[in-house]
């Protein structure tokens, strides 16, 4: 006699009954959800912290200090400490926010030093003011409240794709410690404040790992969106450039795709570039206003230069001279000069390569004020990966314990040292 199997006597009838007419889309959907939160909740909880500590003892400092209680132009003529974060760049992109654009070159009247030029808000990218903007309408924000708030969560997001970048080389516990030293690194006071470095590191980290899994399209949109916050993004797009026309030679990933990420990428940085040298009637006007109204050219390292001999011997009578501010530039720049050959030792992706050495060379080779080559050299994230696979040999008390010290130490030299001591 043939037995039939029924519902009861099926062993797993009760199962597959029950999800019989769930897609299965939905019901992978908890599992991944699960496998997701294990990964990146670790990471988003460790750079939170040691951002709170850091950010802790900033505020504390800059409360103590008290300079913003006198209304002092230099920090936005604000009369609470939170004012400060948003001083200096930050008032310029409100600013943008709030009135948009008005690109010009304005003689300042019998000028005969460096800055020769009025200085108008046509020097700072659109793509931060525009999401402070964006973000302000959707919440009932101020623009103040908004470009915090876009800051803030960019960089948490910049802090998953430097795990993730990490990751590639030295699996999860190195791409910890990198999204811990992304936290606490010299600059990083920057990240929580009304600047476009967050905003700037996220789409350029992000662009470099879908560069590493030649997801190209994403890679092309990523660094056109680069090119509209930061000037920089030259680097970003050289190194996107470089990989995609290896990825041509080499016929991995066909041709239609990198081609297209060649042609994409550029557009943010050069379209900005033009239309602001088509309103002021010179193709060159973003680089005349800069050198002419802020003084920030490039040339070729002479200032770094500069700098480094003026402090190795006690002098600081160089041009923008802030004594603390530019001997802690001066440790990041060996700092990193030091980092990079264990980088390259690494073998890191094309992109990854030249996206670190230009962006060094543009930051190291310009004019400027010295001081902020702290939170210029933030988006130089790829340096983070030689000190992150040391790093993870540590227990993770020991990890932890270490990037506590430097986020309270990073209070003072990645905040206060930045906002109060010097121009962020």
């Amino acid at each position: 006699m043939n037995h039939v199997m029924t519902p009861a006597t099926h062993p797993g009838a009760d199962s597959v009954e029950a999800t019989a007419g769930i897609p299965a889309a939905e019901r992978s959907l908890g599992p991944l959800l699960r496998r997701t939160a294990r990964e990146h909740l670790p990471v988003l909880a460790l750079y939170g912290v040691l951002k709170l500590i850091g950010f802790g003892v900033f505020m504390y400092l800059l409360d103590s200090a008290g300079d913003f209680r006198k209304k002092n132009p230099r920090f936005g003529g604000g009369a609470h400490a939170w004012d400060v974060l948003a001083s200096w760049d930050g008032w310029w992109y409100q600013q943008i926010a709030e009135h948009g654009y008005n690109p010009a070159l304005v003689p300042v009247p019998g000028a005969t030093g460096l800055i020769t030029l009025e200085g108008n808000s046509a020097a700072f990218f659109p793509l931060y003011p525009a999401t402070m903007r964006l973000v302000s309408a959707c919440t009932g924000l101020g623009v103040y409240g908004a470009g915090m708030l876009v800051s803030v969560l960019a960089s948490f997001v910049a802090a998953l794709g430097i795990y993730a970048v990490t990751a590639h080389f030295g699996g999860r516990r190195a791409g910890l410690a990198a999204a811990g030293l992304w936290a606490v690194w010299p600059g990083s006071g920057a990240e929580w404040s009304g600047y476009s470095e967050s905003l700037y590191v996220a789409l350029a980290v992000w662009a470099c790992h879908a560069v590493m899994n030649h997801r190209w399209l994403t890679a092309g949109v990523l660094t056109f969106a680069a090119g509209l916050n930061r000037p920089t993004a030259g680097a970003l797009i050289a190194g996107l450039t470089v990989a995609a026309l290896l990825a041509l030679h080499r016929r991995q990933d066909g041709v239609a795709r990198p081609l297209t990420a060649i042609l994409i990428a550029p557009l943010g940085l050069f379209g900005y570039l033009l239309w602001v040298g088509n309103r002021m009637g010179d193709l060159g006007g973003y680089f005349a206003l800069q050198e002419g109204a802020w003084a920030h050219k490039f040339d070729y390292g002479a200032q770094t230069l500069d700098v480094f001999t003026s402090i190795a011997v006690g002098r600081f009578d160089y041009l923008f001279a802030f004594p603390f501010l530019d001997t802690i530039g001066v440790g990041v720049v060996l700092l990193a000069a030091l980092l990079v050959p264990l980088l390259l030792r690494l073998r890191p992706p094309a992109v990854l390569t030249v996206y670190t050495l230009l962006t060094l060379a543009l930051v190291l080779g310009s004019q400027q004020i010295f001081g902020n080559v702290s939170r210029y050299l933030l988006p130089a994230f790829p340096l983070f990966i030689p000190l992150a696979l040391q790093l993870r040999r540590l227990r993770l008390p020991m990890l932890c314990t270490l990037l506590g010290i430097a986020a309270v130490a990073s209070g003072s030299y990645a905040g206060y040292a930045l906002f109060e001591l010097g121009v962020p």
